[in-house]
Formats: structure tokens, sequence, C-alpha cells
């Protein structure tokens, strides 16, 4: 496929681009400063541009990538430091809206494939492990930190993908290094390939798939998905819901600490006090 694309008006395009190649719709997280961090913004953009994707019959697949030095480092700190905090009931309501946004993704009747490189933590993974696919280019790195500021998982994806064993000891651990072979090892994603090959092998899976009949491909993905939720996938996703309102509420001092010191001192100061015990630092 070439690179001529056909750029599509969306809503909110500065923090999200579309455009189309061929019949494969991509679509780049357009938060570089921020390191593609999801914020309220960001997710509505992406939510109305899946929705358009899903109507438009040109659309056989789409594609989601980061734009700058990373996929997506997760939901934005900086966004919920800045607020005062909130009771259960609030907590219920953000937490719910946010996986029906990754549920959105795995529900999507296109395949959707994400195009990782760089970092993709925590809600970074959350979305990725949303799409159908994923290829990452060698110098990816996946995983969950939130354990070590006090925080819990927003969308459980992850033992369903990689089984109960190895995501408990990711989730227990908040291991936030995970290296491209060894997420492809695990099943986290399909393949991997040389940096500099990421945007041709993502599109040239894409292709592959979008020469086959559409209705069928659509009527395969809901096949698929359907296995999990015969094993119970969406009970448990939402009881994911719940029990991460409860760590949320809990004002755990870790958390409180980690708030404050975004506040007064910004979110590169948080993270360092978050990560010298884990890593060893002073």
């Amino acid at each position: 496929m070439t690179e001529d694309a056909e750029h599509v008006a969306l809503d909110h395009r500065d923090v999200l681009l579309a455009e189309d190649l061929g019949p494969v719709r991509r679509l780049t997280l357009n938060r570089p400063q921020a390191l593609n961090a999801l914020n309220e913004e960001l997710l509505e953009a992406l939510d109305s541009a899946l929705d358009a994707a899903a109507r438009d019959d040109r659309v056989r697949v789409v594609v989601i990538r980061g734009a700058g030095r990373a996929f997506c480092s997760g939901y934005d700190l900086n966004e919920d430091a800045s607020g005062e905090p909130i009771d259960a009931r609030a907590w219920l309501t953000v937490l719910k809206r946010d996986n029906d946004r990754m549920m959105r993704i795995f529900d999507h009747p296109k395949p959707v494939i994400a195009s990782i490189h760089s970092y993709c933590l925590a809600g970074g993974t959350d979305l990725m492990l949303a799409c159908d696919l994923a290829v990452a280019a060698d110098d990816a790195f996946f995983g969950y930190v939130d354990v070590r500021f006090g925080s819990g998982v927003v969308s459980m994806f992850l033992p369903w993908v990689i089984g109960v064993r190895a995501a408990k000891e990711l989730l227990f651990t908040g291991e936030d290094r995970v290296p491209a072979p060894e997420a492809l090892r695990l099943g986290m994603v399909n393949r991997v390939v040389p940096r500099d090959r990421l945007d041709e092998a993502t599109l040239e899976l894409a292709d592959q798939i979008a020469m086959n009949e559409p209705h069928v491909v659509a009527a395969t993905k809901r096949a698929v998905n359907r296995v999990w939720k015969v094993a119970g996938f969406r009970d448990a996703m939402e009881a994911n819901v719940e029990i991460d309102v409860d760590i949320e509420t809990a004002n755990l001092p870790m958390r409180e600490e980690f708030r404050r010191i975004t506040q007064e001192r910004g979110l590169k100061a948080a993270i360092a006090w978050r990560d010298a015990r884990y890593r060893g630092a002073t």
C-alpha cells in the first residue's frame, strides 16, 4: 500500500488525526507532548472517529497508532491530579465510562489493529488489548504501573489475553518494562517488527484483512468475541470496575502523596517519587 492518504475531517482533529489509506482508516493519537496520554478530549475524539469508521462502508480495517515518541503512556495523570477528590458514585461514573470506551473498541464492527512503538503503559496497554490485533515495533515496552501509586486497572483485559498467572505477576509487581519480544511470547501482541518498518508492516496486515469479504470478517469477529462472553468476560469486566471504585476511594496514603507531588511539583517529580522504591532509585 502506498502512503497516499485521504485525510478525514474530524472534530478534535488537533488531538486525533484520521486518514484513509485505501480501505484502511488510520487514527493517530496526537498528544505527543504528553506521550499521547488519554485525556477526556482525546477519548471523546477517538469515540467519534470510531463511530465514523463504523458507519463508513469504505472502511474495512481501522489502525490506531501514536504520534511522536510513544504509542500511549496511559490515562492522563495530570488531569486526575488537577481535580478535587470525588466520591464512590462519581468514581463509578468515570470508571464505567472509561471501561465502556475500551469495550466499544472490542465490539467495533470493523477489525481494529494497534500499531505500537515505544511506551504502551497502563491505559495505553488497555487500549492496545482492546484492539483485535497488535503489531509492535522492537522498541516497544508494555505494562501496568498502577499498583505502584495506589491505583487500579481500569479495563481488566490482561488475564483474558495472556492468562491468569502471567497477568497476576505483571499486575502485582507493577512491571512496566515488558519488552516487545516478551510481549510476543506472552501473546500480548501478534507481531514484532523493526521500528522503521512498523507502519509498513501494520498496513500490510490491514491490507491482508481488507481483501476479505467484510460481512464475513465482521461476523467472525463477533463469533470469536463470543467465546469470551460465554466464559463470563463481560461480567468480569463490570466486576473489575466495581472493585476499582473501592481502590480509588480508599484514600490510600500513597495515592494521596502522588497527587500532592503532582499538584505541587509536577508529574515528572511524582513519577520519580513513585518509582524510587521500585527501582531502588534515590
